[in-house]
């Protein structure tokens, strides 16, 4: 009757490898995952602020009237929306991000 040694050594290493990948696979998907999340409430509120900016330059074109020329803008968490209109005629009609100057760096080369 053959009585021989279980040799483990090789399956050990190969297991301890495999779980050490499985473990460092895992961490990787769940911080891929945590900034999908972020991402993804960011640009939640970014579409939620575009469409509230929306809905009051229609209601301020719909208080306006047709015949009315309209040159303003509303100013919303950072947005703009600018409208131009004459005479019920839509010219201009953009959300841009308003953009402010970071000035606590004093020496930083401006470009000139």
């Amino acid at each position: 009757m053959n009585t021989g040694r279980l040799r483990l050594g090789m399956l050990s290493i190969l297991l301890t490898i495999i779980v050490i990948c499985m473990s460092v696979l895992s961490l990787l998907s769940f911080a891929t995952s945590s900034a999908d999340l972020r991402l993804a409430k960011r640009y939640a509120r970014t579409v939620e602020i575009r469409y509230q900016l929306e809905e009051e330059g229609r209601r301020l074109l719909m208080e306006s009237g047709e015949d009315a020329i309209i040159d303003t803008e509303i100013y919303k968490d950072g947005y703009k929306l600018v409208i131009k209109a004459d005479g019920g005629n839509i010219t201009t009609w953009s959300i841009e991000k308003v953009w402010e100057e970071d000035t606590s760096i004093d020496d930083l080369w401006e470009g000139n």
